[in-house]
């Protein structure tokens, strides 16, 4: 959950829509999350990449201005920003005549901040708390609304020689299956769906043995290690899995 006294606003705009190729054999919507607190900015990258939406992010107004000029399908703009805030993001980007969705973030609670987003023509907003499950679903309903196809399907997902088919459940290496186990590969592809996202031994838990499990953590541990031994053949792929100690795992890309 998102704090108490924050304000989604969705700004509807047509034009200047991108796609991005993030998987193989299709595009996916390209969301710009621009938002100054890094936990947030984190959680909504999470939640947004696990449904198949590609991500950018901006810590500061002038970045986020700069990222949505050059294109993408919709922004989700903090108002409270460093240098522009995100109020005058949206008015400068209206005022261009662009048209992308924007959906404007703030942990303001005054009546102000929702007349302005109205007047900058927000047709929906949503106030904390609520859960980012509830901003992925406006964001995919205000994507529809504007004519932004969204069918993810399964993903392929590449990583120098290391492929993840999420539709055929198989990890390969230059093409050949490693032979992971269901849980292992379902780990795998936890932690590579969101690269550089640090997952907790109990988010890892609830995602794969679901929420009722209810064994020890170390069980995550066990088999992080039989996956690490199944794809570390290879020098590249021998620090992608890495540990945070005492608190979880993250992906990192080869390079």
């Amino acid at each position: 959950m998102i704090g108490p006294n924050a304000t989604i606003f969705f700004v509807r705009d047509v034009r200047f829509r991108r796609k991005w190729g993030t998987v193989a054999g299709m595009t996916t919507s390209r969301v710009l999350i621009a938002e100054d607190d890094p936990a947030i900015r984190e959680l909504l990258v999470h939640h947004l990449t696990r449904d198949g939406f590609a991500t950018i992010q901006a810590s500061d107004g002038q970045s986020a201005l700069r990222l949505a000029r050059e294109g993408v399908d919709l922004v989700v703009l903090d108002i409270g920003m460093p240098g522009l805030d995100g109020l005058d993001v949206a008015r400068t980007l209206r005022r261009e005549g662009r048209s992308t969705p924007i959906l404007l973030l703030t942990a303001r609670a005054d009546e102000v901040d929702r007349v302005v987003g109205l007047e900058l023509g927000a047709d929906d907003y949503v106030t904390k708390p609520f859960s980012p499950r509830e901003v992925v679903s406006r964001v995919r309903a205000i994507l529809r609304r504007v004519g932004v196809p969204y069918d993810p399907g399964p993903r392929v997902l590449r990583f120098g020689p290391l492929e993840i088919d999420e539709g055929a459940r198989a990890a390969r290496i230059d093409g050949l299956d490693v032979g992971l186990k269901p849980r292992e590969f379902s780990l795998l592809l936890a932690l590579a769906g969101n690269p550089g996202v640090v997952l907790s031994r109990n988010q890892l838990l609830e995602r794969v043995w679901g929420f009722d499990f209810d064994g020890d953590e170390r069980t995550v541990d066990v088999h992080i290690r039989r996956l690490r031994q199944k794809i570390e053949d290879r020098p590249e792929l021998r620090t992608c899995v890495l540990t945070v100690h005492g608190f979880g795992y993250k992906f990192k890309q080869p390079a």
